[in-house]
């Protein structure tokens, strides 16, 4: 398997520090608000990358933080005259719906940076005692980034280039050494939540709390650190900064960003009014369509969102539901049993050519928009083998238990649209069936009514009444 490395700019072999097994991190949610779509892309890109190496046999250890305590989320308590707890406890609740209903596995830990707070302080005391950090009086402590030769390596800028940044507060006040010096302990100010530490009381910065939730879940080193390109520079960066600096040795081999969404050929963003969370998207939009449509795009180019976008998706979606609703249906009513079987042999190697051609994909830098095309291809097989009646039950079952394979690692939810059909209808269905078979055609034209009332049709089909709902 080959990944695009930020580091290193190139498509890298990935092999893990042990074998068999990756430590994975992505950076999570500042939890103040509803995430966001360019928030979802990342969530779902590297769900499915901890997918697909699962899938490939890997042990996976992946740690996606919460950032519970910054300048964000204090400014929204503040507001709403509540705690800073209040707010991120509501606020992970509701990322839990979302993320849940995006079908993002539940990473294996999901810490909180207000809860590794003696994590992050004894991270600060390695950096201070390694001669990197410096005390600017009343402000906080901060990281020396030209005491790190080789500062810049992610982002690849050159350290004078750098007019400022690294930090949530402007550089422009007097105390700091180099305009990118950052702040990895910020002293308490009037309302604000601070905690002990040796320097005085005070809140950590954002970059030191995913390094330090890192080590401490992860180790010095680990394999695969993800998030969106726009926190390449300075987030990441200063993560290596850091870590590097308090360990030793190095942070992360392979470095995954994802690229940006657009909204209607624009960059989203709240000033230009097209800023949508995701919970506004599934008012006229399914979870299983929004990450269809994010993986339908390659995690490194941008993708555009629009109304028309996500109805093209969720067509594509419906297709390859539609494919295994009816494969099940032909399956649970033994209609295949008369089946020829000289379609065997096609759909088998339908299955096979699908399967590799998927893996071949995924492997080549988590293309998942030509692994899409595979699953494509493989319902066009399937859906011409069920039409002609020539493949046998288990040539038919081979091809479902690949297609439900593809699409787990996908998080593709093949039953997103369905819903259970009430006993009521399908009680309604039987009697029809049984009056048409006795020849009260009368009778089972006025269920057929019936059942239109009740917002269902029924469709005879050789492998018995098919239910749907209008």
């Amino acid at each position: 398997m080959r990944l695009y490395n930020t580091l290193t700019r190139t498509k890298d072999e990935f092999t893990p520090i042990t074998e068999g097994k990756v430590k994975m991190y992505a950076c999570g949610p500042t939890v103040y608000n509803y995430f966001h779509l360019g928030n979802a892309r990342p969530f779902v890109t590297f769900d499915t990358l901890r997918r697909y190496l699962e899938y490939r046999g890997y042990d996976v250890t992946f740690v996606q933080n919460f950032t519970d305590i910054d300048d964000k989320m204090i400014n929204r308590a503040n507001e709403e005259g509540i705690t800073v707890k209040e707010l991120a406890d509501r606020f992970i609740a509701e990322y839990y719906v979302d993320a849940d209903g995006l079908n993002c596995k539940r990473p294996t830990i999901q810490p909180r940076a207000t809860e590794t707070i003696d994590a992050i302080i004894d991270m600060i005391k390695a950096l201070e005692n390694n001669g990197y950090t410096y005390v600017i009086e009343g402000d906080g402590v901060y990281y020396e980034v030209t005491k790190k030769a080789d500062y810049g390596k992610l982002s690849h800028y050159n350290l004078e280039d750098l007019q400022a940044g690294g930090g949530e507060r402007k550089a422009s006040y007097e105390g700091k050494k180099n305009p990118g010096d950052f702040a990895v302990w910020k002293f308490k100010k009037e309302g604000e939540p601070f905690w002990e530490s040796p320097w005085g009381d005070g809140r950590p910065g954002w970059h030191i709390e995913c390094s330090a939730m890192n080590k401490k879940f992860l180790g010095d080193t680990i394999d695969i650190h993800g998030g969106g390109k726009d926190l390449i520079f300075p987030h990441h960066e200063n993560e290596i900064a850091q870590s590097e600096a308090a360990n030793g040795c190095p942070f992360c081999n392979y470095w995954v960003h994802n690229a940006f969404v657009n909204v209607d050929g624009e960059k989203m963003s709240k000033s230009l009014g097209n800023f949508f969370t995701i919970r506004d998207i599934t008012e006229h939009f399914p979870y299983a369509v929004i990450r269809f449509f994010i993986l339908s795009g390659h995690y490194r180019k941008p993708i555009n969102f629009s109304d028309k976008d996500l109805t093209a998706s969720q067509t594509g979606l419906d297709r390859i539901v539609t494919c295994y609703k009816n494969l099940k249906f032909v399956l649970s009513n033994k209609g295949a049993d008369q089946n020829s079987g000289s379609g065997d042999e096609e759909l088998t190697g339908a299955v096979r050519n699908a399967k590799e051609s998927f893996v071949s994909h995924m492997d080549d830098d988590l293309n998942t928009a030509d692994a899409i095309t595979d699953i494509f291809n493989l319902v066009k097989s399937i859906n011409t083998a069920v039409a002609d009646k020539s493949a046998t039950p288990s040539a038919l079952q081979e091809s479902k238990a690949a297609l439900e394979e593809l699409a787990d690692v996908l998080g593709i939810d093949l039953e997103y649209s369905e819903e259970k059909i009430p006993q009521e209808i399908v009680d309604l269905v039987e009697e029809r069936a049984a009056a048409k078979k006795e020849k009260n055609f009368a009778r089972a034209d006025e269920i057929r009514d019936i059942l239109k009332e009740k917002g269902y049709s029924v469709k005879d089909t050789p492998n018995g009444p098919q239910i749907e709902k209008i």
